[in-house]
Order: C-alpha cells, then sequence, then structure tokens
C-alpha cells in the first residue's frame, strides 16, 4: 500500500469509528441506561491519559511543558471546556434524547457555523459557493427533522437543540486548536482537551457516582467507545494528514455520519425514509462544496 492509499485508509477508518461510537453511546445510553455525564467524564479522563501517555512513549518529552506558557495554558483550557468538554456532552445529549443517526448529521453543519464566523469577522459577505452550502445545509436539516412536513417534527426538539448546540461546539472545536496544534502536537493538545474537560465535569458527576446496567455487552461496547471510537479514531485521523491534503480529510471525515446511518440501521434497527436520506445528502454536500474552496 502507497502511501496516498494508506492516507486514505486511515481517514476513512477513523471517521468510520467516530461514527460507530456514536451508535455505541446511544446503546449505552438508551438502553442501559448509562448518564450522559457519566459517558462523557469518564471516556474524556480515561482517553486523555491513554493519549498522554502515548505523546510521552512518542516523543519523550515532558507533558507539562505546555503550561509553562500563560497563553498556551489559557488557550489550552478555554479549548479543554468550551470545545472538547461542550461537543462531547452536546453530542450524547443530542444522542440520549434521538438518536446517534441524527446528532452526527446534524453535527456537520458545523462547516456552515465557520463560514458565518469567518464573514462576520472579516465582514466579508461570504462566496456564492459558501451561500450555496448554507441554502443546502438549512434545507437538509429541515428535510432530516420535520420528514418534509411543518407539521411534526422527526426528532424530540430538546434533541435538535442538543444537535445545533452540538455543532457551535464542533465549529469552536475546529478552530480555536489550529495554533497549538502548529506549535505543539496533535497528541500532545489533544490528550490534555481530554484530561481537562474530564476534570472540569468531575464535581458535576464523579465517575464512582455510577447509574445504569453493566454486563458483558455493555462492558465491552464502552471499551470501545474508549480505545476505538475516541484514542484510534484521533490517531487514524489526525495521522492521514501526513499522507493526504486536510481538504481530502474533511471530505472523507463524511464517513462519519454514513457509518453512524448504516450502523444505526443494522444494530439498532432504524429506520430512514427518502426525506431523511435526502437531507443528509444535503448536509454532506456542503462538505465537499467547502473543501474546494481555497
Amino acid at each position: 500500500m502507497n502511501e496516498r492509499k494508506k492516507g486514505l485508509a486511515m481517514v476513512c477508518l477513523g471517521a468510520a469509528m467516530w461514527g460507530g461510537s456514536g451508535v455505541a453511546g446511544q446503546y449505552l445510553l438508551q438502553d442501559c441506561g448509562f448518564s450522559t455525564a457519566w459517558l462523557v467524564v469518564s471516556r474524556m479522563l480515561l482517553a486523555g491519559v491513554i493519549l498522554l501517555l502515548i505523546d510521552v512513549w512518542q516523543y519523550k518529552e515532558s507533558v507539562l511543558r505546555i503550561w509553562q506558557d500563560k497563553k498556551d495554558a489559557w488557550d489550552l483550557l478555554l479549548f479543554a471546556i468550551m470545545g472538547l468538554l461542550a461537543v462531547q456532552y452536546t453530542y450524547f445529549a443530542c444522542i440520549k434524547y434521538g438518536n446517534a443517526a441524527a446528532a452526527t448529521v446534524l453535527q456537520y453543519l458545523m462547516p456552515i457555523i465557520v463560514v458565518g464566523y469567518t464573514a462576520a469577522v472579516s465582514r466579508k459577505l461570504p462566496q456564492y459557493r459558501e451561500l450555496i452550502c448554507v441554502a443546502m445545509a438549512i434545507g437538509g436539516t429541515f428535510l432530516l427533522v420535520t420528514h418534509g412536513s411543518l407539521h411534526e417534527l422527526s426528532i424530540p426538539c430538546n434533541a435538535l437543540l442538543w444537535g445545533l448546540a452540538s455543532a457551535v461546539a464542533a465549529a469552536y472545536y475546529t478552530m480555536k486548536p489550529k495554533r497549538l496544534i502548529r506549535k505543539w502536537r496533535p497528541t500532545l493538545i489533544i490528550g490534555w482537551g481530554m484530561l481537562v474537560g474530564g476534570l472540569f465535569l468531575l464535581p458535576v458527576c464523579p465517575p464512582w457516582q455510577f447509574t445504569g446496567e453493566w454486563n458483558l455487552l455493555s462492558g465491552l461496547i464502552y471499551a470501545y467507545i474508549i480505545i476505538f471510537g475516541t484514542v484510534a479514531a484521533f490517531g487514524f485521523y489526525l495521522g492521514s494528514i501526513k499522507y493526504i491534503q486536510p481538504a481530502e480529510a474533511s471530505i472523507l471525515g463524511s464517513v462519519e455520519p454514513l457509518a453512524a446511518i448504516l450502523l444505526s440501521i443494522i444494530f439498532l434497527s432504524a429506520s430512514f425514509g427518502l426525506m431523511e436520506l435526502l437531507g443528509t445528502a444535503l448536509i454532506i454536500g456542503t462538505v465537499f462544496l467547502l473543501a474546494k474552496n481555497k
């Protein structure tokens, strides 16, 4: 396998693992009675420790150096709490009240929020292609959550609100760490972000205060979320940038909602009509159009 094929395989595998973690989370939250806060705090603490250990093993450097710079430390705190913690909690809350497929697709409204924020900051109107993407995203969201009818929602209103909040958090999570990752390295930033975000939520929901049902299946699914849906997924996705262009990675990242939909149909007996599939296609299509912009 040449380097390009390796990069393409890595990004698709990482995105599919992310999609799978949403479906796994839906089973734990809805069928096993896990609380959203407990799942988020335990996932972030464990994943953060694992990623920092991987960083020490790979780079042989102290992971504490980043805290010596006040600006880096402050930016890392903001990224951990307003980025990683916010996007994890809102995403799983949307799954709790709705379903994994809808939560993953709604989170893909994130590029539109980035476009709007960039236009506001630069005080320039979006390009025509970006305006088309905005229209596609609005239309896709309407079809996804209403079945194309103004008289009903296909997912509960609180799930819709959590999903939109997840898209906003994902936009912040995408833009905020750019300087830090360039200066340091992805495993260090994501590792500390996970750990700090988990520690911030710790007083609200200590991991030892668990509610839910543990059995062999729920234990295996929880292990999947930590090892494959978080650590391995980040590793494959970020590692793919070494072999392919970031724009290609962002396009192939749309494997995530497709994986979430397919796995929901296979394992959770979810049903998707023509309107939901059309809405999903419109939202994912915005990623392809925006990735063409320089």
